[in-house]
């Protein structure tokens, strides 16, 4: 016996509108967070078509005191906000790290990118990373060079993207596949 859809579920299925109003053109800023490699890539979705706008790492050099690899990410991404306007953004859940370090770092490279972006008024989206790999390649256990070829091929890329950008990239095609049609009613925002 097959699921009942609500009348609204329905009604949004029939019309194309997924129940919500999309804008003509949207804007969206994949973040692939690390306190030495932080991936960030803007994807602009306008009439079905996907454009790269800028995909780049911000990077901090090995050894440098933590206060000044967040200070770096922080400026970074404010003047990147500031130069390209997403009107959202989205990121990759954190996963399971077996070093403690590791996930400590990791967490507060995160909390400093959702804390710019909220001073920015840019609201945050979250999503697995197997739900990233599999948006964007059809596995979950894609590779990060399955995934850096995809970017290349879906946003017509001239070259392989730098890994971490190439992440952000596919985090932001993510969250543009997921706000489409019914589906955009289950993001929420951070």
């Amino acid at each position: 016996m097959g699921m009942k859809l609500t009348p609204s579920i329905l009604a949004a299925l029939q019309t194309g509108r997924g129940g919500v109003q999309r804008p003509a053109k949207l804007r969206v800023l994949g973040i692939d967070a690390s306190l030495r490699s932080t991936g960030l890539g803007i994807v602009e979705s306008a009439a079905g078509a996907l454009r790269m706008v800028d995909c780049r790492p911000v990077k901090n050099r090995p050894g440098a005191p933590l206060s000044q690899c967040l200070l770096n990410l922080a400026e970074t991404l404010r003047t990147y906000l500031a130069e390209f306007k997403p009107e959202e953004a989205a990121m990759e859940g954190i996963f399971f790290c077996k070093n403690a370090r590791t996930a400590l770092l990791l967490g507060h490279a995160r909390g400093v990118l959702l804390s710019v972006c909220a001073e920015a008024g840019v609201p945050v989206y979250e999503y697995p990373p197997t739900r990233v790999k599999q948006a964007v390649t059809g596995t979950g256990s894609a590779t990060k060079d399955q995934i850096q070829r995809m970017m290349m091929r879906v946003l017509a890329l001239p070259e392989l993207p730098q890994e971490d950008a190439g992440d952000a990239l596919a985090i932001a095609i993510t969250h543009l596949h997921t706000r489409n049609g019914v589906a955009a009613l289950a993001p929420k925002s951070l």
